[in-house]
């Protein structure tokens, strides 16, 4: 059914909540997995054009995503690791055409009214910019970044 999942994850306590669900999905239908990170800082969204090193955000990006990466082959999943940079939403449409993933599987956090006002939403971003389908699993309350 799927061939290829894209898995973005934020480095928070939200990524194992889209892994374990992943983990079944990938099984069942014997896809590979591609794990994304977007990074979006100042130093990530200015590195090519202003010519950066990378950010010691990015370096701990890069060994977060993988390790994950490093542990899915360990459990037998086919996976690659992907650090993007820029708008989380714009790089991960970008990613799925690029990578020619057939599903974007991702953690939502459920926010409501005035909080995606406020700062949008990364999955409601996504789904406006695709045309892969895209799963949308909602984590736990409270979840914090890193």
């Amino acid at each position: 059914m799927y061939r290829r999942i894209l898995v973005p994850l934020e480095h928070s306590s939200y990524d194992q909540v889209i892994l374990a669900h992943v983990r079944q999905l990938a099984a069942m239908c014997q896809s590979s997995l591609v794990l994304i990170h977007v990074a979006d800082g100042w130093a990530a969204r200015n590195q090519l054009s202003l010519k950066l090193r990378e950010s010691e955000e990015m370096r701990l990006d890069r060994g977060y995503i993988e390790a994950l990466c490093t542990t899915l082959r360990a459990e037998g999943y086919e996976t690659e690791a992907v650090l993007a940079a820029g708008d989380p939403a714009t790089e991960i449409a970008a990613a799925a055409d690029r990578e020619q993933c057939d599903l974007i599987a991702m953690a939502t956090h459920g926010h409501r009214g005035l909080q995606d006002l406020l700062y949008g939403t990364t999955a409601n971003g996504v789904r406006h910019r695709t045309m892969v389908p895209v799963l949308m699993v909602r984590g736990p309350a409270g979840g914090r970044p890193r």
